[in-house]
């Protein structure tokens, strides 16, 4: 697998290019619905009406009655667009041509056409109030999200059939931390309790795995082999790893970092059908593209190619070949094409 990175069209400011090495990189402005062709420096002193200071772009009049104008900080007014005023995006991923997105402490997923760009109706889950993390599931087409510590509800394309999938004061013990799916079997992380959960279709228990204790796990995936991938910190050598256990809990592989850089803590992976595996590295800003025996392929994408941000949530499309980042502190997701072999 080879791989680039080429900025793509934002997503109406919560998706966004990242700037070249051209003095005048190009914004979509989705208010205006144009393509300026200006430094950020001309937007900030040149343009009127005013720029949103986070997506910084023009903002037209007709976005004036839904203009958020923040408490000026330094004796500097601050504006933001109504599209860049969300909270930190704690899930993504795609299902066919929508990308559906999670913010923490808000109970809407937010919904973009992957090909248009255009924001669609939002849905809202009613007792939803700590999302932590969102999976799509193509065969079904059903998305799951689950609620820190709570619960994992099923949610379709549309937002038209809500259920309380698994919850932790059901008969299955489980206090859900982030989801994956492969085919149709959905994994749950429990972090807390050190166990990776897998669950069919139907909601049904399929096989749960114990995890050593000194293993804090982040993030789980199913291999193509039918084992288990997960990022974790381990507390007894104090450092963080990504590693791959069968169904007994028998350790494989791991990965550590580099030979020059270790591994920082990782919040979520990826992985494709042929088992290569994307690691977002939130402490040094990287992300990691390993092979299916966790060995280092290469540096995917370093913090000058992510604008020195740090990357929280990834989805991989493997029939688009685009890997969507979401990064925490800049309420943001990125979106990247990376080239298969």
């Amino acid at each position: 697998m080879t791989a680039a990175h080429t900025p793509v069209v934002a997503f109406l400011s919560l998706f966004f290019s990242l700037p070249s090495l051209s003095l005048s990189p190009w914004v979509y402005c989705p208010l205006v619905s144009t393509t300026c062709f200006a430094s950020f420096a001309c937007f900030t002193w040149y343009c009127h009406p005013p720029v949103c200071s986070r997506c910084k772009v023009c903002i037209s009049s007709s976005g004036f009655q839904n203009l958020r104008r923040p408490r000026p900080t330094f004796g500097n007014v601050r504006w933001l667009c109504p599209f860049c005023v969300v909270d930190d995006v704690y899930g993504v991923t795609q299902l066919h041509d929508v990308v559906y997105i999670v913010c923490i402490g808000s109970s809407a997923i937010l919904r973009f056409n992957a090909t248009t760009h255009e924001r669609l109706t939002e849905i809202h889950v009613k007792d939803l109030r700590m999302p932590w993390d969102i999976v799509a599931c193509e065969q079904t087409s059903q998305l799951y999200v689950a609620e820190l510590g709570e619960c994992v509800f099923r949610v379709s394309a549309d937002g038209t059939d809500i259920k309380l999938w698994i919850s932790k004061s059901s008969s299955v013990t489980v206090q859900p931390y982030t989801v994956s799916v492969t085919s149709t079997r959905l994994l749950v992380t429990s972090r807390d309790t050190k166990h990776l959960i897998q669950f069919d279709s139907d909601g049904d228990e399929l096989r749960r795995v114990q995890l050593p204790d000194h293993m804090k796990p982040e993030h789980a995936v199913e291999s193509p082999t039918t084992t288990f991938i997960f990022s974790h910190y381990n507390t007894q050598l104090n450092q963080f790893q990504i590693s791959e256990v069968n169904t007994e809990g028998q350790v494989l592989n791991q990965f550590t970092g580099s030979r020059l850089l270790p591994l920082g803590s990782t919040q979520h992976i990826a992985i494709d059908s042929h088992g290569n595996v994307f690691v977002a590295d939130f402490d040094n800003g990287h992300i990691w593209l390993l092979d299916a025996q966790l060995r280092l392929r290469r540096l995917l994408l370093d913090e000058r190619q992510l604008n020195d941000k740090r990357p929280w949530r990834l989805c991989y499309s493997e029939p688009t070949g685009q890997l969507l980042v979401g990064l925490l502190y800049e309420k943001t997701v990125a979106v990247f094409d990376v080239l298969r072999q």
